[in-house]
């Protein structure tokens, strides 16, 4: 059962989002919008604001096209999200992707500060449920905040709602100031919000002390603060105090409606059957399971990440790789991830077809099979990680999407105690060895510690798996700007399947052509929109 206080009310949120959409930037509404007296005459108004705020903290479509920004995945077709032209350097300020981003952020900000400075007035309910409500709000905020500050460096801070006199001449916060008050806010609410194993069936999908620990672990992981890592994961890997996580047994499951509360969960994005839901796949999955088109595929780059089941990359002497039959011996995570040519597609009766993707291969209709300029797969392969059986018409789907699971904590904890020399085999058995065994490996040596590896193939290897553990949910992108590499993936061309024996590159599709700019691309430029209403934003160096 999906939470009460997350489920969509059709009338309280059309009633919000007009309020909302009706403003602009951040001066997003009238003061006395919701600050009128005889709006905060009930708990359930005051609920369905923080409804709101759950709804703003992110969307569908950046969960899955963030992965067009990285190696991940291209977007072939438009420009959805900003995905296209950001991936090929080809944005500047006015891009739409960077209003909607500040836009839609800081209207999220704005709703919880509407709520944490409003709610005392509402006098039908107990101090504990309002304090337990201002301390959801107040992480929703610093998610807010981080989410921005990563994307643009320096923002305005806003720990309050501002006059519209206050939004026109804002200036941004100094980098360092926001961070501090996003790890402030993120302990102190991680004292007041309950553990999961507090919550009742009803309650599944707020927001708990132990998503508080593993935000905070992700802002000081991008921080590179590897002592401070470690603290704060370990406060979810060896102790109940925040809550009680494992990994979930079936990496597949892990991503199925049946499962969707599972103990894996910390932090998710709250979807309802029917009342709220989304429907990239209609976009994204074989066209034979009745997708519309493809926009967004997966690249060769990402499939040549899998390892062999005897734990060796594909370039290793030692593999046992076949370029000729690639997808055989592989890392069991790509069959729950990616679609590829042969694909054994279990259908939501529990039929099984076969995904046929290589030109000239399907002996009937070829609804899938790659063609350059039509309306499937760029690069060869669609997506299977995230499909919902349980859909309805084009695809839709009311599964929730996971923004934080215990998987991606025991890997910030790895690469941490990596980067701080700290790494051992205790390490790898508490963290890369529960990983692979939940994915699926065997043989011994890919399970195994290995006690010569260190150094810089250690960091790759810990990198690497944490890349395959958590491909498609959205993540990569923001590992390659915080490990600087941007520069060195993002630069060239992305690649498909073996299947253009024309392409110099061996035969490899070259789907996208891709440039980075680490002189002004690893921090995006302010919006133009906002520095034409306020002309005390700075701009990012590089921009204009």
């Amino acid at each position: 059962m999906k939470h009460s206080n997350i489920r969509y009310k059709a009338s309280l949120l059309t009633m919000l989002v007009l309020l909302f959409t009706a403003c602009k930037d951040l001066d997003l509404a009238p003061e006395n919008t919701f600050t009128d007296l005889n709006y905060w005459s009930s708990e359930a108004r005051a609920q369905a604001v923080l409804n709101t705020a759950y709804s703003q903290m992110f969307s569908s479509s950046y969960f899955f096209l963030n992965e067009a920004l990285s190696d991940n995945a291209v977007n072939g077709r438009g420009d959805a999200a900003g995905a296209a032209s950001i991936s090929s350097g080809a944005y500047d300020a006015s891009l739409a992707r960077l209003n909607e981003e500040w836009d839609t952020r800081y209207g999220g900000i704005k709703t919880t500060n509407i709520l944490i400075e409003n709610i005392d007035r509402v006098t039908d309910m107990s101090e504990e449920e309002r304090n337990m409500m201002k301390a959801e709000a107040r992480f929703i905020r610093a998610f807010q905040h981080f989410q921005l500050m990563t994307w643009f460096g320096d923002i305005p801070l806003l720990d309050h709602d501002p006059t519209i006199e206050e939004a026109q001449t804002i200036e941004r916060t100094p980098r360092a100031e926001v961070l501090a008050f996003i790890l402030n806010e993120l302990d102190e609410v991680a004292a007041i919000l309950p553990a999961n194993t507090e919550l009742a069936d009803a309650e599944q999908g707020k927001i708990t002390s132990g998503a508080a620990i593993a935000l905070k672990a992700r802002v000081l992981l991008y921080e590179g603060r590897w002592a401070d890592v470690v603290t704060e994961t370990a406060k979810l890997i060896n102790s109940t105090e925040y809550g009680s996580y494992s990994l979930f047994p079936s990496y597949e499951g892990l991503f199925l409606p049946e499962n969707e509360y599972n103990e894996e969960v910390i932090l998710s994005l709250q979807y309802v059957p029917i009342d709220r839901t989304w429907s990239e796949f209609f976009d994204m999955a074989p066209l034979s399971a009745g997708a519309r088109l493809n926009n967004l595929a997966p690249t060769q780059e990402l499939v040549d990440s899998y390892l062999m089941l005897n734990g060796e990359p594909i370039d290793a002497a030692a593999s046992g790789y076949d370029e000729g039959n690639p997808y055989v011996n592989r890392d069991p995570r790509l069959t729950n991830t990616i679609v590829y040519h042969n694909y054994q597609w279990e259908n939501p009766d529990g039929s099984i077809h076969t995904i046929y993707i290589e030109p000239g291969t399907d002996p009937d209709e070829a609804l899938d099979e790659y063609e350059t300029g039509s309306s499937k797969t760029t690069t060869g392969y669609y997506t299977r990680k995230y499909f919902d059986p349980d859909h309805t018409a084009g695809l839709a789907s009311g599964l929730n999407l996971i923004l934080i699971r215990y998987a991606d904590v025991l890997l910030m904890y790895a690469e941490a105690k990596m980067e701080l020399g700290e790494f051992n085999e205790e390490v790898w058995n508490q963290t890369i060895r529960p990983l692979r065994e939940r994915a699926g490996f065997t043989d011994e040596a890919a399970l195994a510690y290995d006690p010569s590896l260190t150094g810089e193939a250690l960091r790759q290897t810990i990198r690497n798996e944490r890349r395959v553990e958590l491909a498609m949910e959205g993540l990569r992108i923001f590992d390659i700007r915080r490990w600087q590499i941007a520069e060195d993936v993002l630069n060239g061309w992305a690649h498909g399947a073996q299947f253009e024996p024309s392409s110099p590159d061996n035969g490899y599709i070259r789907a996208q052509s891709r440039t980075f700019d680490p002189g002004k691309h690893y921090l995006w430029p302010i919006p133009r929109d906002e520095r034409l209403q306020n002309s005390n934003l700075s701009q990012n160096p590089g921009w204009n």
